[in-house]
């Protein structure tokens, strides 16, 4: 503010200057029209040899002589002296136009006089025509400016001084209750929100925005404590459970079962060695959905080989594979891809009756392949369909029946298909049938056969 007043005040004296200069030449040059428009005219006279006596002149700031070549006065005005010329001969250039500025005192005027000289008589008898015209309403003039001037700009500054302050006061004070208002947040639970100006400018816009980012970190910030806190739930479960056991087998001492305690505590590493899995592979998709790239292994895949290969690690049955003829190339991580569809099955094993089926087929004109995971057990409800998909969701049935599964597979099928690029959904695999079964049905974009190296 204060350099904006300063800029300001400067531009107003660099303004000021010029037109001063601006108004001292326009009047100088006036002076100097009038004075060769007097002597022109008695020039002319001089010429016509009918020079009055003595010469007329119009206004009282006015002096005109008219001398010859020995400086002697032929003709002088009322109020000009007629025995001093008011150049003396050093000064005088006979033949030529000239333009000076003398003493007022010479030809009885107060301040500085400007004296014009031009040529005239005859060549046989030349004379030259003196003419003197006071400057002082030039400088009466430029002194009036000058005192407005100094008086005006000052206060002119002033005046836009405080309005100036008035209005960045104003413009700023919704940024200052913006500022005050982030100051305030804490990173406590509940609703954080900036004041919103009543005004629909950028201020506005820009107070809309913080708290529509304020909002999308306040609902990140409560998914990460419930991924927390369900996480340390679950963690929780298979450490009590390998505290209970060996505190029991303490007790036990001599009569404690070991082979059987090793058995239950592996069966709890494992449970838990899965769960930090899990975990950490949530974690490492999160963080590279938060960067501009991922820097993942994407390439051509052969969808039917990757089936094959995890359909072999099954018995059949319970798990089934229908692979038709071709080649059905996608493109992506094929870790990623196998990791969706050991996903898909294993969580199809465990709720099947009898058998799970796998198999590939094309999708709609050619541009997907929908791969399905179909198993014969009781199925999903419509409304727990996209639930599922949840970090730590599991339904009440699958909860009993579950495994030791802590919740997280379907939301890393979720999360590995849609950075492939693809779709993932739940559909009964028997429509009306008491045990409908769930068919999930992944699709990934189809892509040409890749070109042999």
């Amino acid at each position: 503010m204060a350099l904006g007043v300063l800029g300001l005040a400067l531009g107003f004296a660099l303004g000021g200057a010029l037109l001063l200069g601006a108004l001292g030449w326009t009047l100088q040059r006036s002076a100097d029209a009038e004075a060769l428009r007097t002597a022109d005219a008695v020039a002319l006279l001089t010429a016509e040899d009918a020079l009055p006596d003595p010469l007329p002149v119009a206004g009282g700031q006015l002096r005109v002589q008219v001398v010859d070549a020995q400086s002697r006065i032929r003709a002088a005005s009322i109020d000009a002296d007629r025995l001093v010329p008011m150049l003396g001969p050093d000064e005088l250039r006979p033949g030529q136009r000239q333009r000076l500025v003398v003493d007022g005192q010479r030809v009885g005027l107060s301040g500085p006089v400007r004296v014009v000289t031009v040529p005239a008589g005859t060549p046989a008898e030349p004379r030259t025509v003196l003419v003197a015209k006071s400057l002082s309403d030039v400088r009466h003039s430029l002194h009036v400016v000058r005192n407005l001037l100094l008086v005006g700009f000052p206060l002119l500054v002033a005046g836009l001084a405080v309005v100036a302050w008035r209005v960045v006061g104003a413009t700023l004070r919704p940024v200052e209750e913006l500022r005050s208002g982030a100051a305030e947040i804490t990173g406590r639970a509940g609703a954080e929100r900036l004041p919103v100006p009543a005004g629909q400018d950028e201020i506005h816009r820009l107070a809309v925005t913080l708290n529509d980012m304020l909002d999308r970190l306040a609902a990140s910030r409560d998914r990460q404590r419930a991924f927390v806190a369900d996480a340390a739930h679950e963690l929780r479960s298979p450490l009590t459970n390998m505290r209970t056991e060996l505190e029991v087998a303490r007790r036990l001492g001599d009569g404690t079962d070991w082979p059987a305690v090793a058995d239950d505590l592996l069966a709890d590493t494992e449970r838990l060695s899965r769960l930090v899995d899990d975990l950490l592979l949530l974690a490492r998709l999160d963080e590279d959905d938060a960067r501009p790239a991922r820097p993942a292994a994407v390439g051509p895949v052969e969808l039917g080989e990757l089936l094959r290969a995890v359909a072999a690690r099954y018995p059949s049955p319970p798990v089934r594979l229908a692979v038709p003829a071709g080649a059905w190339w996608t493109e992506g991580d094929p870790g990623e891809l196998r990791r969706v569809l050991v996903n898909l099955v294993e969580n199809a094993i465990r709720h099947a009756s009898a058998e799970v089926r796998l198999a590939v087929a094309a999708g709609p004109a050619g541009a997907y392949h929908l791969v399905t995971v179909t198993d014969d057990g009781p199925g999903v409800p419509a409304a727990d369909r996209e639930r599922v998909f949840a970090r730590f969701t599991r339904l009440d049935d699958a909860r009993a029946r579950d495994a030791g599964g802590a919740g997280l597979g379907l939301a890393i099928v979720r999360e590995l298909v849609r950075r492939a690029g693809g779709t993932v959904e739940l559909a009964d695999a028997t429509p009306g049938a008491a045990a409908p079964g769930l068919r999930a049905t992944v699709r990934l974009p189809a892509l040409a056969e890749p070109d042999p190296e």
